[in-house]
């Protein structure tokens, strides 16, 4: 059977070496006679697994012993709730950057823990309704914010922050969709944290980088499992951590290692410079971000005029014809190609072709 390229914002494409030594290791890992999925979260195999994924993802990164890299369940958007609970206290406050849709998500999040614990979120800046949509260049910050928190990039509207504001307070990081994509001072940040199914692994945890001094500003008196201490402290294994995710995590930080960071961002803005072009190009397709915000993980465009039968035609051919999960996030509608760190050249080079195709046949 044929893969189909996986044009999907996630669940994402995963590195087809990494899907391949999985699965000939899902019976038997390295001589164990056990699956990754049945061994013991404490035991030695498992636990060289756990400490390599961890020791990669920090060397990657550039992250020292003064971090901590953790794995909790729940994805990006339980962080979205942990991050208040942890960092925001009575009479405080908090700035947020409302980038778009992810980000503005967080910010709701954030406004219902203030209003439980009498503290204030700013809106340090906002762009979520500006079309065509892009990231914010100016910032209203608070003197004494206990943090402020960005979203690097935004999958919806495919606007990404091409360079990391300034802050006084600690600066939290939503890199869902572009960790690891293209280059990053990571030190400048006193936490950040992606949900794994983009660009680090499968669905089903965030990985969460923070610093070990800033996890230890959360109040003890929060439940066990919303404590980032616990993580921290425990090294992600106070209860049975997603050890499968974390595997997954592991060997596709190892392929991204492999391939050579600053290969991997290269190739990351090739593959997005191509349909770039392909839109820019023609009179037929219309791209939705601001050029000097276009995001490299996630190219969106419209057929001009907004035609949408037309873009219900597109989508129907291009997945027949092996370019499949091309469809705009339902909020915006559109066209929407997520090309992230594991999808191939070939996969971009088959959509260009099928995208000049299509206008010949229907421009």
């Amino acid at each position: 059977m044929a893969r189909a390229y996986n044009f999907s914002a996630g669940p994402a494409v995963l590195p087809l070496e990494v899907l391949q030594k999985a699965q000939q290791e899902l019976v038997d890992y390295n001589g164990t006679g056990m699956s990754v999925m049945e061994m013991s979260h404490r035991g030695k195999d498992y636990d060289a697994i756990h400490q390599e994924a961890i020791a990669v993802f920090k060397e990657l990164c550039g992250l020292g012993d003064e971090w901590s890299v953790v794995f909790v369940q729940g994805g990006a958007s339980m962080q979205f709730a942990m991050i208040p609970m942890n960092f925001l206290g009575a009479g405080e406050t908090a700035d947020y950057v409302n980038s778009g849709t992810w980000g503005n998500k967080a910010l709701k999040e954030a406004k219902k823990v203030a209003a439980l614990r009498g503290a204030k979120v700013n809106v340090a800046a906002d762009c979520q309704k500006c079309i065509p949509t892009r990231q914010p260049v100016e910032f209203c910050w608070t003197p004494g914010a206990k943090y402020a928190h960005i979203c690097t990039n935004e999958t919806i509207s495919g606007a990404e922050m091409k360079s990391i504001p300034e802050t006084e307070a600690p600066l939290i990081a939503d890199m869902s969709s572009d960790i690891l994509s293209c280059e990053r001072d990571y030190s400048k940040f006193a936490m950040f944290y992606a949900g794994a199914q983009k660009n680090l692994g499968p669905s089903g945890m965030a990985v969460v980088a923070i610093r070990k001094d800033f996890a230890e500003k959360g109040p003890d008196t929060l439940p066990t499992m919303l404590q980032y201490r616990t993580y921290t402290n425990e090294n992600s294994l106070f209860n049975t951590p997603p050890t499968w995710g974390i595997y997954i995590f592991g060997e596709t930080m190892k392929w991204v290692k492999r391939m050579g960071k600053e290969n991997l961002f290269r190739l990351n803005a090739e593959k997005a410079g191509k349909i770039y072009a392909a839109i820019d190009s023609s009179d037929f397709w219309t791209g939705t971000a601001l050029p000097e915000f276009r995001s490299n993980m996630n190219v969106t465009w419209r057929i001009k005029g907004g035609d949408e039968a037309l873009e219900e035609k597109f989508l129907a051919e291009a997945k027949l014809a092996g370019l499949s999960s091309l469809k705009g996030h339902r909020s915006v509608g559109g066209i929407r190609a997520s090309i992230y760190n594991a999808f191939p050249m070939s996969g971009v080079d088959a959509l260009v072709s099928f995208m000049k195709d299509f206008e010949k046949r229907n421009g």
